[in-house]
């Protein structure tokens, strides 16, 4: 029913119904949900009769669900009735109370029985009461329609109600976004999150709360599966935001170590899809869709079904810039070298400095006085290396300082220096030829000195940033690691462009080295300049012709 609608399926134990099942299957019914019921099957006998005269086995259609209004000698009232047809549709019917022409039936008003097109026929199809449905059955199944199925005209003809529902895709990507159960505290709150926000309670619901259905689905199961792959492990787990408003976007590692879950999926399982229903004050509300186990990959789609109007939206930071962290302006500060010392009025020791490195630039320029990629990649390689040929032992000191300020490195018996140099080829091309288009301000492929001044102090942030997260001296970072390097250096990303770049930059086992880093925020430094430059009053909009978008993007 789910394949063939786009519903979403509910399953019921009978034997452990909930006590408002009755009330559940009324409101399916004015929803025009699909219901199904079955007998559990004999696993000796082949479509098995009972007494009763239900078939075990099959696959029984729920048609109407109804109280329906009844007069005894000794009372009047209202019983809750159930209308059900055998997919044979002869004479295997029900044959216990309110079947067709049992004596239950002469207490039913005339007109309750228009009503409700009463017939006796062979057809498959009888009444029978809630509490018999529930002793003769074993399970049912509603799948609660997307309310793109039904159609406005046919809701207002026959008074029918809709859900509402609201729907994400989203994935997880190992090392940004696959941060596994709770149990995997330091990374579960690198998953995917999303805000909903519950404002009217259910109709005539006497403790004031909200029906909210949520389906976690993974995609392409189907495909995987040929490919010898199972459904990964997958679940949601549910948190109350008592002040939405100050709290982090993401929620933060902090929030999850204090605060614990109002609802969760009943457990993590390696089915297709995962859903439940559950009963909740108006409010907003998270939801964290995650598999089990982090740094597993997979595409998914959240849906949320409620009874009235719900929003629900992305719980993610927005794309843009941000304050650069203080931990990096606080290790520029020990050093008397530091790009806002030397824009500002510097002192005679930083003059003599900025003096040597523009010596340094001018003798590796040559006459044209500018530098492409090529000399670039020379100057950064030699000051990562700390090996420049031809320097006195007077001078060693002054550019050794030199090449340490415009790399932010100390010399090679560094972690980084160590990492970097067992590379020996330095940087790549790619990273110096994106350097040179970043900074490359009037479009001639090189770099003058204040071009090149400007992307020291750049190179130079990128580079505390990276070692400020690299704590094992490894040379890499790990993707998790990713987001709050970026954040620290500047930049905010969301999770789709956290993402396409761990897709992008990582190594398979979810690591980037530190010539991928420079190479990913060289890009990104990039692309938000050439947007800005198009959006001058901050409007989050920008235009450009299809000949500006090609020229920037090449270039950069």
């Amino acid at each position: 029913m789910e394949d063939f609608t786009g519903g979403v399926t509910e399953m019921y134990e009978l034997n452990q119904a909930p006590a408002n099942l009755y009330r559940i299957m009324l409101k399916a019914y004015e929803r025009s949900s699909l219901m199904g019921c079955s007998i559990e099957p004999d696993p000796n006998v082949l479509e098995a009769q009972t007494p009763e005269g239900l078939i075990k086995g099959h696959a029984y259609s729920i048609t109407r669900v109804k109280y329906v209004d009844i007069n005894t000698p000794r009372s009047s009232g209202k019983i809750p009735l159930i209308r059900i047809r055998n997919p044979w549709g002869n004479e295997a019917e029900w044959n216990g109370p309110w079947s067709d022409k049992s004596p239950e039936w002469r207490f039913i008003p005339d007109e309750e029985k228009e009503e409700i097109g009463l017939t006796f026929d062979d057809d498959g199809e009888f009444w029978m009461s809630y509490q018999d449905f529930k002793t003769q059955f074993s399970r049912l199944e509603i799948c609660n329609l997307n309310p793109d199925s039904l159609s406005e005209e046919g809701i207002l003809s026959s008074h029918k109600r809709k859900w509402e529902m609201s729907m994400f895709e989203g994935e997880w990507v190992r090392g940004v976004t696959a941060g596994g159960c709770r149990n995997y505290l330091e990374t579960f709150w690198h998953n995917p999150q999303y805000c909903i926000t519950l404002e009217d309670p259910d109709d005539e619901d006497e403790d004031d709360k909200c029906t909210v259905i949520v389906a976690l689905m993974q995609k392409n199961h189907r495909s995987q599966r040929k490919m010898g792959m199972e459904c990964l492990t997958i679940g949601f787990a549910m948190y109350h935001l008592q002040d939405p408003d100050n709290l982090p976007k993401p929620l933060d590692l902090n929030f999850f170590k204090y605060n614990t879950s109002v609802a969760r999926s009943p457990s993590f399982i390696n089915l297709r899809e995962v859903n439940c229903r559950f009963k909740l004050p108006p409010g907003v509300y998270c939801i964290v869709p995650s598999t089990f186990e982090p740094n597993e990959e997979g595409e998914f789609i959240l849906r949320v079904f409620s009874e009235h109007r719900n929003h629900m939206e992305e719980n993610d930071e927005e794309v843009g810039l941000g304050a650069v962290d203080e931990r990096v302006h606080d290790s520029c500060d020990g050093s008397p070298h530091d790009e806002r010392h030397v824009v500002n009025n510097p002192e005679p020791e930083e003059e003599k400095v900025q003096d040597k490195v523009k010596e340094f630039f001018l003798k590796i320029a040559g006459e044209d006085m500018e530098v492409d990629w090529m000399e670039l990649k020379e100057i950064l390689d030699y000051a990562m290396r700390n090996e420049l040929p031809g320097r006195s032992s007077s001078q060693d000191s002054i550019v050794n300082m030199i090449l340490s300020v415009l790399c932010g490195v100390v010399c090679r018996d560094t972690p980084l220096g160590q990492a970097f140099e067992t590379k020996n080829e330095g940087f790549s091309k790619d990273v110096c030829r994106s350097m040179v288009a970043m900074m490359d301000v009037d479009r001639s492929g090189k770099l003058g000195f204040e071009e090149f001044k400007a992307l020291w102090i750049d190179i130079r942030h990128w580079k505390s940033v990276f070692s400020l997260y690299d704590k094992d001296g490894s040379g890499c970072l790990s993707a998790f690691e990713l987001r709050q390097a970026l954040n620290s250096a500047g930049y905010r990303l969301n999770n789709h462009i956290l993402n396409i770049l761990a897709h992008r930059y990582s190594t398979k086992n979810g690591m980037i080295t530190f010539d991928d880093y420079m190479m990913c925020a060289v890009r990104l430094k990039a692309m938000i300049d050439i947007f800005h430059e198009k959006d001058p009053d901050n409007t989050n909009t920008a235009m450009f012709t299809l000949e500006e978008w090609v020229e920037k993007t090449l270039y950069s």
